[in-house]
Protein backbone atom coordinates (compact mmCIF):
# COMPACT_ATOMS: atom_id res chain seq x y z
CA UNK A 1 0.00 0.00 0.00
CA UNK A 2 1.43 3.73 -0.63
CA UNK A 3 1.44 6.31 1.20
CA UNK A 4 -1.50 7.84 -0.43
CA UNK A 5 -3.60 5.15 0.19
CA UNK A 6 -3.10 5.09 3.49
CA UNK A 7 -3.66 8.71 4.17
CA UNK A 8 -7.00 8.32 2.43
CA UNK A 9 -10.26 6.17 3.69
CA UNK A 10 -13.46 4.53 2.28
CA UNK A 11 -17.11 5.39 2.81
CA UNK A 12 -17.04 2.52 5.06
CA UNK A 13 -13.72 3.22 6.81
CA UNK A 14 -14.79 6.60 7.40
CA UNK A 15 -18.12 6.17 8.74
CA UNK A 16 -16.73 3.51 11.10
CA UNK A 17 -13.86 5.96 12.18
CA UNK A 18 -17.22 8.58 12.67
CA UNK A 19 -19.09 5.61 14.43
CA UNK A 20 -21.91 6.59 11.93
CA UNK A 21 -23.58 4.47 9.65
CA UNK A 22 -22.03 4.33 5.32
CA UNK A 23 -25.28 5.09 4.34
CA UNK A 24 -25.44 7.98 6.71
CA UNK A 25 -22.33 9.16 5.17
CA UNK A 26 -24.08 8.63 1.26
CA UNK A 27 -26.68 11.26 2.67
CA UNK A 28 -24.59 13.92 4.04
CA UNK A 29 -22.77 13.98 0.79
CA UNK A 30 -26.21 14.62 -0.91
CA UNK A 31 -27.11 17.35 1.47
CA UNK A 32 -23.62 18.65 2.05
CA UNK A 33 -24.28 18.42 6.07
CA UNK A 34 -21.18 15.93 5.95
CA UNK A 35 -17.07 16.18 6.18
CA UNK A 36 -16.12 16.92 2.84
CA UNK A 37 -14.42 14.21 0.44
CA UNK A 38 -12.33 13.42 -2.74
CA UNK A 39 -13.96 11.98 -5.97
CA UNK A 40 -11.62 10.01 -7.79
CA UNK A 41 -13.46 8.51 -10.86
CA UNK A 42 -16.62 6.71 -8.95
CA UNK A 43 -14.50 6.21 -5.95
CA UNK A 44 -15.20 8.71 -2.52
CA UNK A 45 -12.23 8.85 -0.26
CA UNK A 46 -12.03 11.35 2.62
CA UNK A 47 -9.04 12.43 4.32
CA UNK A 48 -8.77 11.61 8.18
CA UNK A 49 -7.94 15.31 8.68
CA UNK A 50 -11.14 16.16 6.93
CA UNK A 51 -12.91 13.67 9.16
CA UNK A 52 -11.34 15.73 12.29
CA UNK A 53 -12.38 18.84 11.61
CA UNK A 54 -15.49 17.93 10.59
CA UNK A 55 -15.96 16.23 14.03
CA UNK A 56 -14.52 19.06 16.01
CA UNK A 57 -16.80 21.28 14.23
CA UNK A 58 -19.98 19.74 15.78
CA UNK A 59 -18.73 19.78 18.99
CA UNK A 60 -21.57 21.09 21.45
CA UNK A 61 -21.62 21.72 25.25
CA UNK A 62 -25.22 20.67 25.60
CA UNK A 63 -28.36 19.31 24.17
CA UNK A 64 -29.70 23.05 23.39
CA UNK A 65 -26.14 24.55 22.29
CA UNK A 66 -26.69 25.07 18.11
CA UNK A 67 -23.16 25.74 17.65
CA UNK A 68 -23.94 29.63 16.52
CA UNK A 69 -22.05 31.12 19.66
CA UNK A 70 -19.35 28.92 19.47
CA UNK A 71 -18.44 29.40 15.89
CA UNK A 72 -18.14 33.16 16.50
CA UNK A 73 -16.12 32.93 19.05
CA UNK A 74 -13.80 30.71 17.18
CA UNK A 75 -13.48 33.46 14.19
Amino acid sequence: MNENARNYLSTRQAAEWLGLSPRTLDRYRVTGEGPVFHRFGSRVRYLLADLEAWAKSRRRASTSDDGVAAGRAAR
